[in-house]
């Protein structure tokens, strides 16, 4: 399994990249919220070699506009990846099914050329989710074993912990193997 972490404005621009393959960089929330450390954050991940993606904070309602401002802020390069942060919002609501699936298709239509990925906690997967859509892949959040979430669907990353920082696995044979899979969109 491949190594990575999540990062947001809560981590430093210049994290720890020892011994990782990627990294997935928090780019905005809703329609008004850019993190302040997504440039240097990039750059650092960039300059490390790592496979980058960026995720966006689903909230409901304004889809479009949504996926409209996070392709506007995330950093466009082939070979990205792109994600869906699909949970609940500091005031308990959260997207429809159905607003999750659209968003994922706006941003696949806008970045035709970048992976777009759902990223879901383990509840939301198995008790909110009714669709089963992913766009290109499940990245599941599940506080096990490292690649063993328990889920019985296809995924392609597990955040494992958030202890002391949100720990990823990649389910792909090689970072060689993951940088093709995230240039073949």
């Amino acid at each position: 399994m491949l190594r990575g972490i999540d990062v947001s404005a809560y981590q430093s621009a210049t994290y720890d990249t020892d011994g990782l393959s990627f990294v997935f960089i928090k780019a905005t929330e809703g329609r008004s919220y850019v993190n302040p450390r997504l440039s240097a954050q990039t750059a650092h991940a960039r300059e490390a070699g790592l496979v980058t993606g960026f995720y966006h904070f689903l909230w409901p309602g304004n889809l479009t506009a949504q996926a409209e401002y996070f392709v506007k802020h995330a950093p466009e390069k082939a070979g990205d990846i792109l994600a869906v942060d699909w949970e609940r919002t500091g005031d308990g609501t959260h997207a429809t099914n159905a607003e999750k699936d659209s968003f994922i298709r706006k941003v696949k239509a806008l970045r035709p050329n970048n992976r777009v990925i759902l990223y879901a906690n383990r509840d939301f997967w198995l008790n909110v989710d009714t669709t089963s859509y992913a766009g290109d892949g499940l990245w599941i959040a599940d506080y096990v074993t490292a690649a063993k979430p328990r889920i019985k669907a296809k995924w392609r990353f597990h955040q494992y912990t958030s202890d002391p920082i949100d720990k990823d696995v990649a389910d792909f044979a090689d970072k060689t193997a993951l940088k093709k899979w995230a240039t073949s969109a």
